[in-house]
């Protein structure tokens, strides 16, 4: 037993030192441009930003993700083989998701990360969430060097999902149910805000437009009017466009959330998945 104890330890140790790699290299590849001498020089609408080293994150990404699948497998703990199969019928069902139609940003790919990081904890989450991008590129929907900073970011998404496990044991949920769905669509409808607010960051510090130049940066910025001038840039180009995916995300979650959620927990205490919202 105790043999089992340090196998379980292991793999979650392993687990959370490959999310907190990833998520350090996810942090550092959005904000090395503005430690990059010529950023902000170019055009507005530039389609260099990061083309030296799209192609670079996007295969350390992928080698990370198979880490902590191998990682579980070997281990025995964690996700076992029917968990790694439920990732991959998941995967390829977000992966479709994301060509459903909508207004504005919609995408109905936020919401399976989003339910699967709160059941299953944060390393199911991540690989959801990046793998379905990674899927979703590869079958159509567009493979480009901003490829690898969206699965950043879905995957952030739902890492970061697992951290509203311990809801579910609140007394406010035991006695109103509903309050957990009504909570998770919070969480969406802030989410769909901010995958906007990040992902512009990839490509922002590259471009500079003379007539708009109170919404670009330029090197020598203080942190205030970096974040001003960003603020700026966001409202009036972005913000209209995140608001509709905020509203599709939350609305997916409030007419979909609870059955999918029984279903997940179904699957999950039929075979035995151990979760893990750290």
């Amino acid at each position: 037993m105790s043999q089992a104890r340090a196998i379980r330890s292991a793999s979650s140790a392993l687990n959370r030192a490959i999310l907190a790699l990833v998520s350090l290299i996810g942090v550092a590849a959005f904000l090395y441009p503005f430690f990059q001498a010529g950023a902000g020089t170019a055009a507005a609408g530039s389609t260099f930003a990061h083309a030296q080293d799209a192609t670079l994150m996007f295969v350390v990404l992928i080698v990370l993700s198979l880490g902590a699948v191998l990682g579980n497998l070997v281990s025995g703990s964690g996700m076992n083989a029917k968990m790694v199969a439920a990732l991959g019928l998941l995967t390829a069902v977000n992966a479709v998701l994301r060509a459903v139609p909508g207004p504005a940003g919609f995408s109905a790919m936020f919401a399976l990360p989003i339910l699967a990081g709160y059941c299953y904890g944060s390393t199911f989450g991540y690989l959801l969430g990046t793998l379905s991008l990674a899927v979703s590129a590869l079958l159509g929907a567009g493979v480009g060097p901003w490829l690898p900073y969206q699965m950043f970011t879905i995957g952030w998404v739902g890492l970061t999902s697992a951290w509203l496990g311990p809801l579910r044991r609140t007394a406010m949920v035991q006695r109103h149910p509903w309050t957990e769905i009504a909570l998770l669509c919070v969480w969406g409808f802030g989410w769909g805000m901010a995958f906007g607010v990040v992902m512009n960051v990839w490509f922002w510090p590259f471009i500079f437009d003379p007539s708009q130049g109170q919404m670009y940066w330029q090197a020598g910025l203080g942190p205030w009017e970096t974040f001003r001038r960003y603020l700026a840039f966001y409202v009036l180009t972005s913000s209209w466009w995140d608001v509709g995916r905020a509203i599709g995300t939350a609305s997916i979650l409030a007419l979909f959330g609870a059955p999918v959620l029984k279903l997940l927990r179904r699957f999950g205490s039929r075979f035995t998945f151990q979760t893990s919202h750290q």
